[in-house]
């Protein structure tokens, strides 16, 4: 399993801290089972801290045209009709997947197209699965308009845990559902924003795996 290169940096130096707290003791305590101890706790973070960073390879084995495909690992945690403020200005379908501390953190691009805006907003840090964390977390949008005309909203959303959403989309650039759109650290969430009335292809609930499962069907026209 790779690991993301948004972790590189803070797992060497976890190994590093880890590995001078554990020698220091190893060499100056006299009691063995101390030692351990802090070794087993040492190496189940480093593993948890690990396992957060992996980055699988994946590529959408069928036709990914016109097909939204989940942005992100996690639940589906809401299917609804709301009003978009804050960028589109319009009503939309959205749909939103939690994810854990468990779960792939890196992000894909829903849909293939063209980037047309990204912004990112200062906010809050409650949990990712509340409704308001929408609005009020700290959170960066992407907006991609597709070969017909379509303009999807993809929302990346920081949680309580999360402190640092990084972004890799660009404006005027083309982007494809194989590629990854960024990487939220730690718990947190990301919501797709649909015209109304696009085919919903999850349940509530139901568990997806990002650039793996379809979550909806575009029309031909926004």
């Amino acid at each position: 399993m790779k690991v993301h290169k948004e972790g590189t940096g803070l797992l060497l130096t976890l190994f590093t801290i880890l590995f001078i707290v554990n020698m220091s003791l190893y060499y100056t305590t006299s009691k063995a089972w101390i030692f351990y101890l802090v070794l087993s706790i040492s190496t189940i973070l480093f593993l948890l801290v690990l396992n957060f960073f992996r980055s699988p390879f994946r590529k959408f084995p069928y036709d990914s045209e016109g097909l939204v495909i989940a942005p992100a690992d996690g639940r589906i945690v809401a299917i609804e009709e709301v009003m978009e403020n804050e960028i589109l200005h319009r009503e939309c379908l959205q749909i939103s997947i939690f994810m854990s501390v468990f779960n792939v953190h890196a992000n894909w691009f829903p849909v293939n197209g063209t980037v047309k805006h990204v912004s990112h907003h200062n906010g809050r840090f409650m949990a990712a699965y509340l409704p308001k964390s929408s609005t009020e977390n700290e959170r960066s949008a992407v907006v991609i308009t597709t070969r017909n005309g379509v303009e999807v909203l993809a929302r990346q959303i920081a949680g309580a845990m999360a402190r640092r959403i990084v972004t890799y989309a660009k404006v005027g650039e083309k982007c494809h559902v194989d590629e990854q759109m960024g990487f939220i650290k730690f718990g947190s969430r990301v919501d797709v924003y649909l015209p109304v009335g696009t085919e919903v292809l999850v349940e509530m609930d139901q568990t997806v795996t990002g650039n793996q499962t379809p979550i909806a069907r575009l029309g031909k026209m926004a």
